[in-house]
């Protein structure tokens, strides 16, 4: 079966393919985006009617997960009548019931006003994100789990030793959702007081990242360009604990890769974080912070020193489920079903 996935190179997308290749799933490549460098693959071209149109008989059926961001209800509303007209069933994963990158909530329940009923089949990756599409659409989603993230033979190596007990909170980019300045004096006061603890803050080297540290000079904050993926790996696995500074949003491909690594998760209160695999909870969500909740979750972390690791065979075993499941679905809806 040929999926025109939106998108194909993206590592949730890479990992729903069966890791032996035994699926019989093909997904297209990522159309080259004009202006854009090589292996760019947003704005996606095949959101484009005129890219249905063209390219309608390479493919059996189309999977939208990300990319769709900046696209108006009219002109999804022009897709999916494209993709009707061609006869090509509509699959969405609903990766996000708030987008994290948006304040204002509207536009992106906007375009799942029209995505989500204009689908032949909808997937999501927990229970808790299913029950809010049922309640609010009257539709029924798969709910199939999120892949590992870290490359199989990365996960099967051991974590690496390091003295004492490093808690990070990484501000990323300074998107919408995250509170990371509120989260941090929380946390930096937490630890202060534990034997061994400190806090390591990273932000990404841009204008709002250097006034970020600059807000915060008592504290150990690393202001440099978005890791590599290597480098995000052994970033993470020199952690004993993440913070999610997350004040809304819905799923994170963040807390599975800490999963893959061993570093334990401290999740907000908001979206489905918790559903996702094991990790301590705080409250926190547009209503304000809990801090003496996230105080307890990281000196529960210091003191327990959980070891969630998702374990190589284990995750490899999972993935094999996910690509089945995928491709049960695509064969119904290529079928008719």
């Amino acid at each position: 079966m040929r999926i025109a996935s939106v998108p194909s190179d993206h590592v949730y997308v890479r990992h729903l393919a069966d890791p032996v290749g035994d699926d019989g799933v093909v997904r297209l490549p990522d159309p080259p985006v004009p202006g854009a460098p090589p292996g760019q693959w947003w704005p996606p071209p095949m959101l484009e009617p005129s890219w249905v149109a063209a390219h309608a008989d390479d493919f059996d059926v189309f999977h939208l997960h990300f990319g769709f961001d900046d696209r108006t209800p009219g002109q999804l509303r022009e897709l999916v009548a494209a993709l009707r007209a061609h006869r090509r069933p509509f699959v969405l994963t609903v990766h996000d019931l708030r987008n994290p990158h948006h304040r204002d909530p509207a536009q992106h329940d906007a375009a799942l006003d029209v995505l989500v009923p204009a689908a032949a089949a909808l997937i999501t990756l927990t229970s808790g994100a299913a029950a809010a599409i049922r309640a609010r659409w009257g539709r029924e989603p798969a709910v199939v789990p999120h892949p590992h993230v870290v490359d199989l033979a990365r996960l099967a190596a051991p974590r690496p030793e390091h003295d004492g007990f490093v808690v990070g909170l990484h501000a990323k980019n300074l998107r919408a959702n995250a509170d990371p300045g509120p989260v941090a004096r929380v946390v930096a006061a937490a630890v202060a007081g534990l034997p061994g603890a400190r806090l390591r803050i990273d932000v990404h080297d841009d204008e709002p990242g250097r006034a970020f540290a600059a807000a915060l000079p008592d504290l150990d904050v690393r202001v440099h360009p978005r890791f590599s993926d290597d480098a995000l790996w052994d970033y993470l696995a020199g952690l004993d604990a993440s913070v999610l500074p997350y004040r809304f949003g819905t799923h994170s491909g963040w807390l599975e890769a800490c999963r893959d690594l061993g570093t334990a998760v401290v999740a907000p209160s908001c979206g489905f974080y918790s559903e996702q695999g094991p990790c301590l909870v705080y409250g926190h969500d547009e209503a304000g912070l809990d801090a003496a909740a996230l105080t307890a979750a990281v000196r529960t972390a210091y003191a327990w020193r959980p070891s969630w690791r998702a374990g190589a065979v284990d995750r490899a075993a999972q993935r094999i489920e996910i690509a089945k499941a995928h491709a049960t679905i695509y064969a119904s809806l290529a079928a008719g079903g």
